[in-house]
């Protein structure tokens, strides 16, 4: 890589990190705002107030669990009838289980999320040596042009 490539690499990033940082920093004070005014914390209230994407909150994991933190502490408890301890215990059990569940399948989507962007960059870097060592599609023997 050139030195001038270099530098623009090195610019981008800087700038990616600090627009990043810009938004982390916007989304933690629409956070302590709705708390101050008493507002429910949810994900669209602080991605409203904050001006940044339901992604953006998804995909940090600290802010994510934060909202999710305050939305459930602020969160009316449901109201069932009093129909004896059996019921209640089931609805707990049943309760823990989705969320137990739902945490895992985030986790889960989150990994392939990651396995998928690092194949994507092998394939680019791939295809960038390809080129670099003067591959072209219509010099390769192997793609059929012909059906």
């Amino acid at each position: 890589m050139s030195t001038t490539r270099n530098e623009r690499i090195a610019v981008l990033t800087t700038a990616a990190k600090a627009k990043s940082q810009a938004k982390t920093t916007a989304a933690e004070q629409a956070i302590r705002s709705l708390i101050k005014r008493g507002e429910p914390i949810t994900f669209q209230a602080v991605a409203r107030a904050a001006d940044v994407s339901h992604a953006f909150l998804y995909n940090h994991p600290h802010l994510r669990s934060r909202i999710e933190h305050l939305r459930a502490r602020h969160r009316p408890q449901p109201q069932t009838p009093d129909t004896g301890d059996t019921d209640n215990n089931l609805l707990l059990a049943l309760t823990t289980q989705i969320e137990r569940l739902k945490k895992q399948h985030r986790s889960e989507v989150q990994a392939l999320r990651d396995a998928l962007e690092q194949a994507h960059g092998e394939n680019l870097n791939l295809r960038r040596e390809l080129i670099r060592r003067g591959w072209t599609p219509n010099n390769d023997p192997s793609i059929s042009t012909t059906s």
